[in-house]
């Protein structure tokens, strides 16, 4: 099968186009004919080397853990699904490859396309994870730092699902793609708690770090205390008492068949920017210069996979 695989570590040119063995479906697992794979900033990172201490790899590595595609093959004791399906979910074989071993999944919705399933999965699972551990529900105010990106996007649209409030940093030509999504946007950087507190005088609950920045110390001030505040992003949040996510808590794969259920009843959005599988190192480039709305994307052509 086509794949794009690193041997090295090191920037985007390190990723090559190639001919590798197809995975197959274990106990517990299903395979999928990938349609499309998401790509996030830790994908990036992993193949930088700049997480190989915290997540080592066995190289050649096949980058990605989003995908979208076609149920072709079921392990032993997975049921609720059948050959066929469409469904989204995390790959456990690396998703940048013309089919991915899958151990969470939820199924597509009809309308959804493939370059939109494949850029939900980590984002919402994040999203969840971390509105569930600041407890977020009906009328609370959250400021979501970095709220255009793909966590921020999810993550502003959870929380407006749940009844809260948002209000999101972004650059300026991302506030009125904030409205769009119901929150109440502001830039971010130095002055971040003068210009929070003119629009929310009463002050805000909770905070989700998902752009860093040096936005804790900020951020802590805005809602009073670090335990109301959690980041992804920002890896001096002991030194400041706040709570780091992924920590010790599980993951949130419950977020997979949420995203599901709001994108069949319309009231979920992602927005994609999409690359061919063999474009894959432009991809990274492009999500390692910063400053992207939604998710980028890679796709399959399906073609590929009748003559691979």
């Amino acid at each position: 099968m086509k794949a794009v695989q690193f041997a090295e570590y090191g920037d985007p040119t390190v990723l090559r186009n190639v001919d590798v063995d197809e995975p197959h479906a274990a106990a517990g697992q299903i395979r999928v004919s990938v349609r499309a794979a998401g790509i996030n900033p830790v994908d990036c990172k992993m193949r930088s080397g700049a997480l190989q201490q915290m997540m080592p790899l066995t190289l050649p590595a096949i980058p990605g853990g989003d995908v979208a595609g076609v149920v072709d093959e079921i392990g032993d004791g997975v049921s609720g699904v059948s050959l066929g399906d469409e469904v989204f979910g995390f790959a456990v074989s690396g998703g940048s490859a013309q089919y991915a071993v899958v151990d969470q999944f939820a199924r597509k919705p009809p309308a959804v396309s493939w370059a939109v399933a494949a850029g939900l999965p980590l984002v919402c699972e994040t999203a969840v994870r971390t509105l569930d551990l600041l407890g977020v529900t009906t009328g609370t105010t959250i400021l979501i730092n970095g709220a255009a990106g793909g966590v921020g996007t999810a993550a502003t649209q959870f929380a407006r699902a749940r009844g809260a409030s948002v209000i999101g940093t972004a650059s300026p030509a991302n506030h009125d793609y904030l409205r769009t999504l119901g929150a109440t946007p502001t830039t971010y950087g130095e002055g971040l708690a003068a210009r929070v507190r003119e629009i929310a005088p009463d002050g805000v609950d909770l905070a989700l770090d998902a752009a860093g920045f040096g936005a804790l110390p900020d951020l802590i001030a805005l809602t009073g205390s670090p335990d109301n505040v959690v980041t992804i992003a920002d890896f001096t949040a002991q030194s400041h008492g706040v709570r780091l996510s992924p920590g010790p808590e599980g993951r949130a794969f419950h977020a997979l068949g949420q995203v599901a259920r709001l994108l069949a009843d319309g009231e979920f959005t992602m927005p994609v920017r999409t690359f061919p599988l063999a474009q894959a190192a432009d991809a990274h480039a492009t999500s390692e210069a910063g400053h992207v709305r939604g998710k980028l994307v890679l796709t399959v052509d399906e073609d590929a996979h009748e003559t691979s």
